[in-house]
């Protein structure tokens, strides 16, 4: 029964935060000022005692929400037996109270219409005395009867004007057992509260990691999102079914009752919270409804950590307690609820967009030929594509427009120009499969439509910052504007600008490096007669590297986007300082074909081999050459064993000097016993 239990574990938990929530809403003083008494002492007394009633129901309410599951159980149990027996009382006080109505006080067999009132009677108050004694698990059904007195006396004919003192001190009876058994387990709490005490100090840790641990143990025994968002939306529903009907309700619209009741459920800071947890939990929803919408349930299983929900979530908590939303008046808080739920709705719109753009892509860059998927990903491209330009249509309709209307219209904008982007480059792979053969610079056109969208991204920020810092100095300042104008220059302008221009400058670096590389020759290809190494297709065209390794020049030049390193010996890619023209001048020797085991390596052991150190790497791109391949003599050498060592450990004793010096420093003719000599200076 586990998924009872935690069924029980929410439902019975939602009254104590219904109570909190109804007091927080109290007005004390507003109620205590319309008190009259017969005099100031009087008065004084009712105020005292209201407050303290009121601060005993906030602690006797808390108690109640932190006790344990089985201990809430026993609780619920106890209420309802003690209702059952005040129902059982009430039932023979209006027996008592009837009776002499009747004017019949004799032998109850002897007179039909009493007896069959006083079989009822019995027959109601012997199934609430048995109910009580099943719920509290005994055997013992007198305890429970004492409410019976009156009914006993009735059958030995005792006069009916004292029936009614024999049930008030049938009542006395039941609530002196009733006291005896508050008594008996009045300090139940702290004996709880203790043992929870000696449990968090056995663990060993510092203080500030318990506190985290009894948070962490909290907020999943107690199901705390769930338990909120149970809470909000059982209030939700009695506000719905109050207001239903009214006239009110009727003259504002399906739209404007909505937002109205759901401004009325954030009034305290517990509704608040609920609200949090289901914008959280809708939002969810929401994003798994859009994953699965495009790449079925399979999807579900990639959990992206912004993409749970909680950004939705905090951030309509963090504006609510930013704005004062709990201490507006209702018409007030319901027009910031729009605008905060607005903010939300884009967030999520922002998140749907974030999970579509790759899926779209990657059905454009895998050629898949599933017309059913692309259709779903082209589907939801549109409605994100013209649904926040809709929104922003309509939202500046109804509001005039001023620096946060415009924020709120800049992110709409923003989604719509992501997702523009991403079916632009959607429609060129589309091209490339409808050609049957790759677009020339394709890659630089996606550059290009990407820089686009990034640059009207940037207009679009710059202009939302300069119509703030407008408004600001002209127009109404405040704190929480010039802050919100600081957050987005930062994050949206400057952030981006930043981004940008490093972008920039990494290609036109690569470009230049490319551009002084030597090209090789057809013969030199045919000599080589190898694939790339970064994308491992076949080579028509090809720059050199001054570590003699052949890339096509698009590959290199991504790969230098990332590090200025060659892929396959990570030796610099840089000229020579000394004469950087000479050496982009001179062209390489001549790439010898390597026998057979001495190919280089395979896609699948590629990836092995350059995890490996720097000085192993360039052994694996040179050729090994057999023992007997390699007689010379030690005069013919131009390094000796020490500079080598020194070669391969540099000046400084790292792994870098080898990276530029070995191929300079070797003879063009002895690659193969430099190598050698290398292995054994190891």
């Amino acid at each position: 029964m586990p998924r009872l239990e935690e069924v029980a574990n929410v439902v019975l938990r939602v009254p104590s935060i219904l109570v909190l929530d109804m007091l927080y809403k109290c007005d004390i003083d507003s109620f205590t000022d319309h008190l009259k008494a017969r005099t100031g002492d009087m008065l004084f007394k009712y105020k005292y005692v209201i407050w303290n009633m009121y601060y005993l129901g906030h602690i006797v309410s808390a108690v109640v929400l932190l006790l344990p599951l089985g201990h809430i159980i026993q609780l619920y149990l106890h209420v309802l037996c003690a209702l059952l027996l005040y129902m059982g009382h009430q039932i023979v006080r209006d027996y008592v109270r009837d009776e002499p109505q009747y004017g019949y006080d004799g032998a109850l067999f002897l007179d039909s219409p009493a007896l069959n009132r006083f079989v009822t009677a019995l027959t109601s108050q012997i199934i609430v005395s048995t109910l009580c004694a099943f719920l509290m698990r005994t055997r013992h059904v007198w305890l429970f009867s004492a409410h019976l007195l009156p009914l006993l006396a009735r059958v030995v004919s005792v006069r009916l004007d004292w029936l009614l003192t024999l049930s008030s001190v049938a009542m006395m009876i039941t609530g002196a057992e009733v006291a005896v058994f508050l008594l008996a387990n009045f300090f139940v709490p702290y004996r709880l509260a203790r043992a929870a005490y000696r449990e968090i100090m056995v663990i060993e840790v510092t203080e500030l990691f318990r506190l985290m641990a009894v948070g962490v143990s909290v907020w999943h025994g107690f199901a705390v999102p769930v338990l909120f968002s149970v809470f909000w939306y059982v209030l939700f529903g009695v506000q719905l079914v109050t207001n239903y009907g009214t006239v009110t309700a009727v003259q504002q619209g399906l739209l404007l009752y909505f937002l109205t009741s759901v401004s009325e459920c954030c009034a305290s800071p517990y509704s608040l919270l609920g609200l949090t947890f289901v914008v959280s939990y809708t939002a969810l929803g929401l994003l798994s409804l859009c994953k699965v919408y495009l790449g079925g349930f399979s999807a579900l299983q990639n959990h992206n950590v912004m993409h749970r929900g909680v950004t939705e979530g905090v951030t309509l908590l963090l504006l609510a307690l930013q704005t004062g939303l709990l201490d507006m008046a209702s018409l007030q808080r319901c027009f910031l609820l729009f605008i905060i739920l607005f903010i939300i709705l884009i967030s999520t719109l922002q998140s749907m967009s974030e999970i579509t753009e790759p899926v779209v892509l990657g059905l454009g860059a895998s050629r898949n030929r599933s017309v059913w998927k692309h259709l779903r990903g082209l589907s939801m491209c549109g409605f994100l594509l013209v649904f926040p330009g809709f929104m922003a249509y309509k939202i500046s309709q109804i509001f005039s427009m001023d620096f946060w209307l415009l924020i709120l219209a800049s992110s709409c904008m923003l989604t719509s120009l992501q997702v523009t982007g991403t079916l632009l480059i959607y429609s060129l792979f589309m091209v490339e499969v409808w050609r049957g053969a790759a677009l020339p610079c394709f890659d630089e056109i996606v550059y290009y439509v990407n820089g686009v969208c990034r640059l009207l991204e940037f207009a679009v920020a710059v202009c939302v910052v300069a119509y703030g810092v407008w408004e600001s100095l002209w127009g109404e300042w405040s704190w929480m504007g010039v802050s919100i104008i600081i957050i987005h220059s930062y994050c949206n302008v400057w952030l981006r600008a930043q981004s940008g221009w490093k972008s920039f400058l990494l290609r036109q670096e690569a470009a230049r490096k490319i551009s002084v590389l030597p090209r090789a020759s057809a013969e030199q290809l045919h000599d080589h007669n190898d694939v790339c190494a970064i994308c491992f297709q076949d080579m028509t065209s090809a720059v050199i590297t001054y570590c003699d390794h052949f890339f096509h020049g698009t590959c290199l030049r991504k790969w230098l986007y990332v590090q200025e390193t060659c892929p396959m010996c990570h030796a610099s890619i840089k000229p020579s300082s000394a004469n950087p023209k000479a050496a982009a001048d001179e062209a390489p020797p001549t790439h010898r074909n390597p026998p057979p085991s001495e190919q280089p390596p395979s896609p699948e052991t590629h990836q092995q081999e350059e995890q490996g150190s720097q000085g192993d790497s360039v052994y694996s791109a040179e050729t090994n050459c057999d023992e007997s391949d390699n007689k010379y003599s030690n005069s013919e050498r131009n390094c000796s064993k020490e500079s080598l060592q020194h070669l391969r450990y540099g000046a400084n004793g790292d792994s870098e000097g080898v990276a530029s010096t070995v191929p300079f420093c070797l003879s063009d003719g002895e690659p193969e016993v430099a190598s050698q000599e290398l292995r054994e200076a190891d």
